[in-house]
């Protein structure tokens, strides 16, 4: 089986643009993040992707700003 080469997420969404106004509050690619986690483990729906962002808040703080520092 080929190996597809990897492509970290920052710069997979770095082309997407937001379509939220100028002021908003959080980094699209931040909600993306936070939504696409949970589903991968499992989440059927809104309030599980809450409580699993919840759950793994500070994981996710340290992920997202090392993200945002290099991406």
């Amino acid at each position: 089986m080929e190996r597809i080469p990897s492509v970290p997420i920052c710069e997979h969404f770095a082309s997407l643009s937001d379509p939220r106004c100028a002021n908003a509050r959080h980094r699209l690619l931040d909600i993306l993040v936070i939504a696409i986690c949970p589903v991968l483990c499992g989440a059927e729906g809104w309030e599980d992707i809450e409580e699993y962002g919840h759950a793994q808040a500070e994981w996710f703080r340290e992920v997202l700003e090392a993200c945002a520092i290099t991406g």
